[in-house]
């Protein structure tokens, strides 16, 4: 098994390259922030939008089916599974509805107004109850749980760790201004954004060392087997040491004493005509927020 492809921890995707590859990662980045962010104090009906916005933007990518498999297929079924699980969980609301109905004039149609959408007695004793509150709950809680990992996922899908890290220090160059520094914040997380491939490979390493050796785990009891995962940890960070390590000397010896004297630019950032698109795409996408799903 190999952990770096079927893991799903927003992995990036080299080939095809797909126009969202080619977008600035800027302007990738403030459409994440906006659908993180749109979905606060929003109405059901906007946050399914952005639900079907998002699947849209994955079809119009053609980013190939296997990749949504692999890296959100469980999304979807923990999405469904939270709706379902909520829509029949109780609403919170434990006080008794009287059913009330405002004064009408004569010929008036009176349109009559359930709050309690479905009521059934199961054979088994058991009894689910749907409320229109429960459906409001169960489509915010999934919907924001789709919204949140999908547009992450997609973002990383189609943005380079360098690319991440030169959009994000371009945005934060304001705050040089109060003393912040900004150049090695952004080292620090392209860094860490390039270690995770080599924990997973010393993670996949040390499963298959265990596997080779055949231990029999029933035979060594809880006590032995916890001792055996002990000396495995232990040998996990003594292995990733190791690998900062050796990445720091690879970094002095290449001159990186000083992010402000040694500094790469990875990309070259500037907005063309698809970016401007994108971004006036964005301002109309925050007016129907405002006009539409308040």
């Amino acid at each position: 098994m190999d952990l770096l492809r079927s893991l799903a921890i927003g992995l990036y995707l080299e080939k095809p390259t797909t126009w969202l590859h080619h977008l600035d990662p800027r302007v990738k980045l403030m459409w994440l922030m906006s659908f993180l962010l749109s979905p606060l104090l929003a109405n059901p009906l906007w946050r399914l939008s952005l639900v079907g916005l998002l699947l849209l933007l994955f079809l119009l990518a053609s980013i190939p089916f296997r990749v949504f498999r692999q890296q959100m297929g469980w999304l979807v079924i923990i999405a469904i599974l939270v709706f379902l699980i909520t829509l029949i969980a109780p609403d919170g609301l434990t006080i008794a509805h009287q059913p009330r109905l405002p004064s009408l004039d004569w010929g008036t149609p009176v349109k009559s107004y359930n709050y309690v959408l479905f009521d059934q007695d199961l054979l088994w004793g058991h009894k689910i109850t749907i409320t229109r509150q429960s459906v409001d709950l169960a489509i915010r809680v999934s919907s924001l749980i789709f919204t949140l990992i999908f547009s992450t996922n997609l973002y990383l899908l189609s943005t380079a760790p360098e690319e991440i890290t030169a959009g994000i220090e371009e945005l934060m160059k304001p705050l040089g201004y109060f003393k912040l520094p900004i150049t090695e914040i952004v080292l620090t997380l392209t860094l860490s954004l390039r270690f995770i491939p080599l924990v997973m490979e010393e993670i996949q390493n040390l499963v298959r060392s265990m596997r080779t050796r055949g231990i029999n785990w029933q035979k060594l009891g809880i006590r032995n087997s916890l001792k055996v995962w002990v000396l495995v940890l232990e040998r996990l960070l003594e292995n990733l040491l190791l690998r900062a390590e050796q990445i720091a000397v690879a970094m002095e010896v290449r001159g990186f004493t000083s992010p402000n004297e040694h500094k790469v630019q990875w990309h070259d950032l500037r907005l063309r005509w698809p970016d401007y698109l994108a971004l006036a795409i964005l301002m109309v996408f925050w007016w129907l927020r405002f006009m539409w799903g308040q």
